[in-house]
């Protein structure tokens, strides 16, 4: 795969996650939903201040070692892509690396600048160590509410397939309600999960070593 292929897929990626997010982040008050297609998908916005689906650890120190993570990765991908692009590996790989970088990139810019942009988010309160949302929509300022790396990532993506009761009779979650998929993740997160899972279940085919074994001398006598 070409290195200008990688671009687009990245740029592609990261493009239709923050056009995504800033619909959502202009036009949704926060925790409120709409149907897309019939109850099992909505958008939904919330606002994370941690990492992917949702979890988070730590308060404001938390939240910028998570950052400074994220950038580090970014970093890291960069050089990363360009050496397996040189190496000539397998194409599904590469493509999988691409979209964990693309999504990877995609939440940097939310931690980095939403926090600066956007007049309104979710702020960590140091009295009850715990974070606060707002009421109205936010609009784009210069009057951000969060420094620089303490922006919160924007979700959206939910879909309640499946709802219901676990039976009575179950032990520790007799009686009470289930649904999948609960967890509330972006463009960004998916294209993460979407690449790791498929590495992971390809590695063989990816990881083949006949595929990039170089040509031995013994190899190039023979074919002589």
């Amino acid at each position: 795969m070409k290195k200008l292929h990688v671009i687009i897929i990245i740029v592609l990626i990261v493009v239709a996650d923050q056009a995504l997010k800033f619909y959502v982040k202009s036009n949704f008050y926060l925790n409120t939903s709409r149907p897309v297609f019939g109850d099992w998908f909505h958008l939904y916005f919330v606002e994370n201040p941690g990492m992917a689906y949702g979890w988070k650890f730590g308060g404001n120190w938390g939240k910028l070692a998570l950052t400074v993570f994220r950038m580090c990765a970014v970093v890291f991908g960069i050089f990363y892509l360009g050496k397996i692009i040189k190496q000539q590996q397998h194409n599904g790989f590469i493509f999988c690396a691409a979209l964990i970088f693309a999504g990877a990139l995609g939440n940097l810019i939310d931690s980095c600048f939403y926090g600066m942009i956007f007049d309104k988010g979710m702020v960590f309160n140091l009295q009850y160590k715990e974070y606060f949302g707002y009421d109205g929509l936010a609009v784009l300022s210069n009057k951000g509410y969060g420094a620089f790396l303490h922006g919160n990532v924007v979700d959206m993506l939910y879909f309640p397939v499946l709802r219901g009761h676990f039976p009575s009779w179950m032990p520790l979650w007799g009686g009470e309600d289930f649904e999948f998929f609960r967890p509330i993740f972006n463009i960004a997160d998916a294209s993460i999960s979407g690449g790791v899972i498929s590495i992971l279940l390809f590695q063989k085919k990816f990881f083949n070593n006949n595929s990039f074994s170089q040509p031995t001398d013994t190899d190039q006598l023979v074919s002589n």
